[in-house]
């Protein structure tokens, strides 16, 4: 699909948790190193998105379609029922994932983008799937929209989440400092946005 595979760190700086991610979900999701500034991965978008703190991208090169396939690491605090054991919930995974950096008025392509290719993977493999758009009751800090495909488990007969795909507008880049020269020279805040294209774990389901 033209993203540009590559392999991230496995641990970041707190200054980078803080700037990818709500306070809350610090909490629920980072495994701290004791000792260190620093944070196990519990995605590979806030190593991918935490590259380009603090810099000023030139448009012409925008926008930037990263992926990567790569551990991640969560508490998983509040897994309750059938999901805390198993293979639904874990505390050490690998997925793969997608970012993409553009300018304000691209975002929202990329994100029907993005979605439509986790459906796309989902459905060539014959698993049903349905979209859920995430009202905003529901959303975490940062995001501006947010879908979740669903995928039919016939063990829990019900649908469960698989992936989920959002766009970010300029939380992100605003909290990390990340930004593009427009036509003029002028800098501005550079939009974000991530898909969990698939993580095998629930694939399996």
């Amino acid at each position: 699909k033209g993203f540009t595979y590559v392999i991230p760190p496995y641990m970041i700086h707190g200054d980078v948790v803080s700037g990818v991610m709500s306070f809350a979900e610090m909490e629920n999701m980072m495994y701290k190193i004791e000792g260190e500034d620093l944070y196990l991965i519990g995605t590979s978008e806030h190593s991918m998105i935490g590259r380009f703190m603090g810099q000023i991208i030139d448009g012409n090169q925008l926008p930037l379609a990263l992926t990567s396939y790569s551990p991640c690491f969560r508490k998983e605090k509040g897994a309750h029922g059938i999901e805390e054991r198993g293979i639904y919930r874990i505390h050490q995974f690998e997925k793969q994932e997608m970012i993409v950096i553009c300018k304000p008025e691209e975002s929202m392509d990329w994100f029907h983008k993005m979605w439509s290719y986790s459906v796309e993977l989902f459905r060539s493999l014959d698993i049903p799937v349905r979209t859920l758009e995430c009202c905003t009751g529901d959303l975490a800090d940062l995001k501006v929209k947010s879908y979740d495909v669903e995928a039919w488990s016939p063990k829990q007969q019900k649908y469960f989440e698989v992936c989920s795909c959002s766009n970010l507008g300029d939380a992100q880049a605003r909290r990390l400092h990340i930004r593009y020269k427009d036509e003029n020279g002028k800098p501005q805040l550079a939009h974000t946005l991530n898909n969990t294209c698939v993580a095998p774990p629930r694939m399996l389901i």
